[in-house]
């Protein structure tokens, strides 16, 4: 989609909007079904990158310390965990600019992802900027998604990191894409960027050849020490407006309602995945921010008639069922 559509399907009635995008949620997708995902950060702080919205920026005096990356056995015992707590996708997430193939530390990755890929979950890393030849290693270890946001559109992406560019994260998804890997790809919102803004990386993602897979949308969680750790929280239903666009623009896409759900309602989350969003991030931390507790999303879920869903399905669509309901 163009920017002129997204901005005519985003400037209408939230209701004419969130009804639109639950028909084309249910098109592709179980309605009753949500993917939880789990997110390990396997080297925290540290990172030589300046984007303003990290704790993890050696930039900034945020109390996160630097640690080395994490051995394989305590990788594979949170990967375990997870799958036992209901997880289809491991997500590991390094504090790092990129890996080059041929250093240590990125043998040290791809052993790690060779034993966590025989746990049949869904392997997603992001470690950076990386291009061909790390790309082509990481699919062949048995990743199945990369993920490398775009965070933000092009024009307001340098108020936010000065230390790379827009073009340099679209030059290590081209990588991912040419190597076979899915891409994971969203943003953050709640930065001080514009409505227009938000509509502008949407039109990029929605423009990938071939699309995301995975398009987490993140709210900012101001984190102390950054310079944007005095921004209020985004507006539920600018929040809302977008999941559903971003249903609308991206159909077969999963919509990750990623970071910052400690600071939306019961009843705001609830919106959201009418709107489109049918996965989540599980567990009390996303690399150094909070998350909602494991039984707290169970018991959320419970109340929406909404369902974890299984190992087994990972892939989870389906056709579309009679009447806007929550069951197949």
């Amino acid at each position: 989609m163009n920017f002129v559509e997204l901005k005519r399907l985003y400037d209408q009635p939230l209701f004419d909007l969130i009804t639109q995008s639950r028909a084309a949620h249910l098109e592709h997708w179980r309605g009753e079904q949500v993917q939880r995902c789990s997110l390990l950060s396997i080297k925290t702080g540290g990172c030589s990158e300046d984007c303003a919205y990290c704790a993890q920026s050696s930039h900034y005096s945020t109390g996160v310390a630097r640690e080395e990356l994490l051995p394989v056995d305590e990788i594979m015992h949170a990967a375990q965990r997870a799958r036992a707590q209901g997880a289809t996708r491991f997500c590991m997430g390094a504090a790092w600019r990129g890996v080059r193939d041929g250093t240590a530390k990125f043998e040290q990755v791809l052993a790690t992802i060779r034993e966590v890929s025989q746990l049949g979950m869904e392997v997603c890393v992001t470690l950076g900027e990386i291009g061909p030849n790390e790309a082509r290693r990481l699919k062949e270890a048995g990743v199945t998604a990369y993920n490398h946001n775009i965070d933000t559109s092009p024009e307001f992406y340098p108020e936010i990191v000065s230390t790379h560019t827009f073009a340099a994260r679209l030059t290590t998804i081209a990588a991912v894409q040419e190597s076979g890997m899915s891409v994971c790809c969203g943003g953050i919102v709640g930065m001080g960027e514009s409505a227009d803004d938000r509509l502008r990386m949407l039109e990029v993602l929605s423009n990938f050849q071939p699309p995301p897979e995975s398009v987490p949308i993140n709210c900012l969680m101001a984190m102390p020490g950054t310079p944007l750790a005095g921004q209020p929280p985004i507006d539920i239903f600018d929040l809302v407006r977008l999941i559903a666009l971003t249903r609308l623009a991206l159909p077969r896409a999963r919509v990750r309602l990623a970071a910052g759900r400690t600071r939306l309602t019961r009843e705001g989350q609830a919106l959201c995945f009418f709107a489109g969003a049918n996965s989540i991030f599980y567990g009390n931390k996303l690399l150094t921010a909070a998350n909602p507790a494991a039984d707290a999303d169970v018991a959320l879920l419970r109340a929406l008639g909404l369902e974890i869903e299984p190992n087994e399905d990972s892939e989870g669509r389906g056709t579309a069922v009679s009447g806007d309901t929550w069951r197949v």
